[in-house]
């Protein structure tokens, strides 16, 4: 690299470090004020906008893998801020709702950063969007290989 960087390059590198930093900022600012990753408050705001009938619509919601959003799920509950219980219609399924406690957390907090981050992508037509994670998932398979990706700034387990 060194002197050789081209100006795209660079160009892309800083937009990239803009958007990790203003995740982890608010990540950062989440846990200090609030007590919860800023994976764990962008779950109960979607819950708070309505409860979700399973893992995989809140995954959906959330723009994420079932796998990583139950981890987040499992955290939330076991700090008494959402429940999971039989939803009426189907036994089988695990409603996830909101305890009293999650929704005077969600009711104080800021809107996480990935709301933003959403915001912005969806403000892109389908052709850039569709291009941009084409770039995207190209860039990310050529420096982490195919490993799933998780919750931002959540740890795995």
């Amino acid at each position: 690299m060194g002197a050789n960087t081209s100006t795209a390059t660079r160009d892309v590198l800083d937009a990239v470090r803009r958007i990790v930093q203003t995740l982890h900022e608010s990540s950062r600012s989440a846990e200090h004020h609030l007590g919860v990753s800023g994976a764990q408050l962008f779950v109960l705001q979607r819950l708070a906008e309505r409860p979700a009938a399973s893992l995989n619509e809140l995954a959906a919601r959330t723009h994420t893998h079932q796998s990583s959003v139950s981890v987040v799920v499992a955290r939330l509950a076991e700090r008494g801020l959402v429940r999971r219980a039989a939803a009426k219609d189907d036994g089988r399924k695990r409603e996830i709702t909101l305890t009293a406690a999650g929704h005077l957390l969600a009711a104080r907090a800021p809107h996480a950063a990935q709301d933003r981050l959403i915001a912005a992508i969806q403000q892109l037509s389908p052709a850039r969007r569709a291009e941009l994670a084409d770039v995207l998932t190209d860039l990310a398979t050529k420096v982490s290989g195919t490993r799933r990706a998780g919750m931002f700034f959540e740890s795995p387990k």
